[in-house]
């Protein structure tokens, strides 16, 4: 066993190490021997002809740093002063399980068959669903660019306990699958892409969410946030807040239902299903943004102002409703703007009682029933006829 105090001392075993390292087998011996005159050719020309042994007294001599052990204890999610390099022993044993739990939703666009979309888009769907498909995919693909953005710069950085950070990374890069799923929707259906990407610039009702997302997002995309500071540390919990409540757990878990409602009608299948794994995701995502803005709160004492709260909810209810009016200004079969916006209220509540703020929207109900059904549901699919994986993290998670 290697002894911390002195890592050069001998093993005290029996066995002769350094003899142990020099004994070669006959298999081995004929491998060394194919490679040893390229290798002798390298080391003629890369290698000094002597190379000296480390000096083991000067290393000895060396200060040795006084370091003591990592105590999970002092570990905090933002404004540690333990080692961030060091994983274990967990202070955040539920991050890892974070962790461990997204990597059960493996998957990539290229899993789903999408060709009976193609077909539906052309032949089977009505101008307003057109509508409604096209711009729910315009405001997706910029909005998981800005949450991987948002959790890679303004997020990942600020957290001081690895565990926390790992889950984030992993994050970051379903937020770019994301993205490569929509555009691979919009090249499968054959969308004008310059079109539908620069909708969110262009139709004011698509921007107008964008624009508030950017205005509570980037005040805490810099590096050199002291959150020490009392107002800075607000401002990103308030932020925090307002990215895992809102713009993940009810603006994303809102946002796919148009595409859902076609879906239970037998169309855009194809679609549906890839939202239905990225709703999957972005339920752990949302789930895990509240914990950690709850844990941040607990540990630095933070007082947040009840008014500022309820002004956050609706100012972003102002913006899906106006969002909606657009999107939906024509209803579909089975779906309207009531339906949307009803169903923002409801799980805005929801999202506001696990943050353990007060309800924004008292006596909201659910005007879709069915949507939590999506992320609940366990789905077992056989992608090629030789790969089985359950796809069950949304359903193992209960937000009640």
């Amino acid at each position: 066993m290697l002894d911390w105090e002195d890592p050069f001392a001998k093993p005290a075993t029996g066995t002769d190490s350094a003899q142990a390292a020099d004994s070669v087998t006959p298999v081995e011996e004929k491998e060394i021997a194919a490679v040893q005159p390229a290798a002798n050719e390298a080391s003629a020309i890369a290698m000094p002809t002597s190379v000296p042994e480390p000096d083991k007294a000067s290393i000895s001599s060396l200060p040795r740093a006084n370091i003591a052990p990592v105590n999970p204890e002092d570990k905090r999610v933002i404004n540690g002063m333990t080692d961030i390099n060091q994983l274990a022993p967990f202070k955040y044993p539920w991050a890892w399980e974070y962790w461990l739990n997204s990597n059960k939703n493996h998957w990539t666009p290229l899993d789903i068959n999408m060709t009976q979309d193609v077909h539906d888009y052309r032949h089977n769907l009505t101008m307003e669903e057109r509508h409604v498909y096209e711009n729910v995919l315009s405001y997706l693909t910029t909005s998981d660019i800005l949450a991987m953005r948002n959790i890679g710069i303004a997020v990942m950085e600020k957290m001081s306990a690895p565990e926390l950070q790992i889950y984030q990374a992993r994050q970051v890069y379903e937020e770019a699958l994301h993205t490569w799923t929509y555009q691979h929707c919009i090249e499968t259906i054959g969308l004008d892409q310059s079109e539908i990407y620069n909708r969110y610039r262009v139709v004011p009702e698509i921007n107008q969410k964008i624009q508030l997302a950017n205005r509570r997002l980037n005040s805490v995309l810099r590096s050199d946030i002291d959150l020490k500071d009392k107002d800075e540390l607000e401002n990103f919990v308030m932020a925090y807040a307002f990215f895992g409540g809102i713009f993940e757990g009810c603006w994303f878990y809102n946002g796919f239902s148009p595409i859902f409602a076609l879906q239970r009608r037998g169309l855009m299948k194809g679609t549906a299903e890839q939202l239905q794994y990225i709703m999957r995701d972005e339920v752990l995502h949302a789930s895990f943004g509240i914990r950690v803005v709850k844990q941040i709160i607990k540990e630095e004492n933070v007082k947040l102002d009840p008014v500022k709260i309820q002004e956050m909810w609706e100012e972003a209810d102002a913006a899906e409703e106006i969002y909606a009016s657009y999107i939906l200004r024509d209803p579909i079969l089975g779906y309207s703007k009531e339906n949307h916006i009803g169903q923002f209220r409801f799980i805005a509540n929801r999202r506001a009682k696990q943050l353990g703020f007060e309800k924004p929207f008292p006596g909201a109900e659910a005007t879709l029933p069915w949507l939590d059904e999506q992320a609940n549901m366990r789905k077992e699919k056989n992608f090629f006829e030789t790969k089985v994986t359950e796809y069950q993290t949304g359903g193992a998670l209960k937000w009640d």
